[in-house]
This record gives C-alpha cells, sequence and structure tokens, in this order.
C-alpha cells in the first residue's frame, strides 16, 4: 500500500500575508503598466567617433561593451536607436549628459 504524506496546512496567518504579498505585486505592476514610459533616442551624426558612442552608452545608459557595441552599429546603420527607457526625471540627467558629450540625443 503506497500512502502519500499530505502537505501541511497553511496556516491563516500565512496565507492572509501571501495575499497582501500577491496584491502589492500587482498593485505595482499596473502601476508601471499604466505609467508611460519615455525613451532617450540617440541619433547617427557625422561627427562622432564610434568610440565616442559605446564609451557614452557605457557611462550614461548602463549598457555592457557588446551591447554598447551592437547599439552603435544599429545607430548607425538605421539613423538612430532607442538607448534608454524611464521616467522624464530618471532620463533627462542622462540624455543631458549625452549631448554634452556632442552626441544627438532626445527624450521622447
Amino acid at each position: 500500500m503506497n500512502k502519500t504524506k499530505t502537505p501541511p496546512c497553511i496556516g491563516h496567518d500565512q496565507e492572509t500575508e501571501v495575499l497582501e504579498d500577491m496584491d502589492t505585486i500587482m498593485d505595482t505592476l499596473i502601476e508601471d503598466l499604466m505609467t508611460p514610459q519615455n525613451v532617450i533616442v540617440l541619433h547617427n551624426d557625422d561627427v562622432n567617433s564610434f568610440d565616442l558612442v559605446i564609451a557614452c552608452l557605457i557611462a550614461y545608459c548602463d549598457k555592457g561593451y557588446e551591447e554598447a557595441q551592437q547599439t552603435a552599429l544599429i545607430i548607425h546603420n538605421k539613423g538612430k536607436c532607442i538607448v534608454k527607457r524611464g521616467s522624464i526625471e530618471d532620463l533627462t540627467p542622462i540624455c543631458t549628459a549625452l549631448t554634452d558629450k556632442g552626441l544627438n540625443a532626445q527624450i521622447q
């Protein structure tokens, strides 16, 4: 005869805590979906080198070296690329830093 063990029951307090955690997670996800996201678009130019663009993407846009290289190639070949997403408050200093380096960046 094969007997299976019944899992221990979750207590009422634990169940309530789990449901409250799920509510918090759902509220956060809904808020994230409802909040419009802005983007920084970096445009190609004939002035700046690949090395400068890559260095700026690493320094200001939190990209790794390979991702920065790929992004620089996309900008070169397609004329522009989204390089960062976020709130206007988060993106403004990043966009300013990119333009201060001579890059053609704008928030959309």
